[in-house]
C-alpha cells in the first residue's frame, strides 16, 4: 500500500519535472531566437526559467532517493556481517534524515523571511523559490523514515539498497532484461 502511494507521487514529481524542462526549454530557446533573430527578448523568461531549474532538480533529487540513485560508498559496510550492516545502514539514514530536518528548517525560514519580497521581473513572492526546499526535505523525510523502518524491521537489506525499489537482486535483474531466447 505504501508503496503504491509513494510510487504514485514519485509518478507525478516525474510529470512536474517533465513539464518544468519542457517549458525551460521553450521559454530559453525562445529566448535566444528573439535575441539573436530579433534583437529583442522575453524578460521574464530569465527568471521563470531559473525557478523552473530549481524545481525540477530538487524534485529530481526526491525521485532519486526513491529509486537509491544517490551515489554511496558502502565499502566498510558491505564486509560487515548481517547485524553490522543493518546498524550501519540505520546511522546512515538517521545522519541523512537529521540533513533533511536541517535542510527542511533551512527552507521554512527562507520561505517565511522571503514570501514578502517580490521577484524583479515577475512580482511573484520569492518564497516560492525557497519552496522547493520544503518540499524536498518534507518528502525525502517521509521516505528516509519508510526506509528506516524496514531497514529495523528487517525488510530491507544492503543487497536490496543496490537495487530499484529495494527488489532482490535476482528480481531485479531479471524484471531489467528481457527473458532468454530459445
Amino acid at each position: 500500500m505504501v508503496d503504491r502511494i509513494v510510487d504514485h507521487y514519485c509518478r507525478v514529481l516525474g510529470a512536474i519535472m517533465a513539464f518544468c524542462l519542457a517549458a525551460m526549454v521553450v521559454m530559453v530557446f525562445g529566448n535566444v531566437v528573439l535575441r539573436y533573430g530579433f534583437n529583442s527578448g522575453i524578460a521574464v523568461s530569465e527568471e521563470l526559467s531559473r525557478w523552473l531549474f530549481l524545481w525540477l532538480v530538487f524534485l529530481g533529487a526526491v525521485v532519486a532517493i526513491r529509486e537509491r540513485a544517490h551515489m554511496g560508498v558502502d565499502m566498510l559496510i558491505a564486509r560487515l556481517p548481517p547485524l553490522g550492516q543493518r546498524m550501519g545502514l540505520l546511522v546512515g539514514h538517521g545522519l541523512m534524515l537529521f540533513a533533511t530536518w536541517l535542510m527542511f528548517q533551512g527552507s521554512l525560514a527562507q520561505t517565511r523571511i522571503n514570501w514578502d519580497v517580490q521577484a524583479p521581473v515577475t512580482g511573484w513572492s520569492m518564497g516560492w523559490m525557497y519552496g522547493c526546499g520544503v518540499v524536498f526535505a518534507a518528502s525525502a523525510g517521509c521516505l528516509l523514515l519508510i526506509d528506516i523502518w524496514r531497514i529495523s524491521t528487517g525488510r530491507l537489506t544492503l543487497a536490496q539498497m543496490h537495487s530499484p525499489h529495494g527488489l532482490e537482486p535476482s528480481v531485479a535483474s531479471a524484471s531489467a532484461s528481457p527473458a532468454p531466447k530459445n
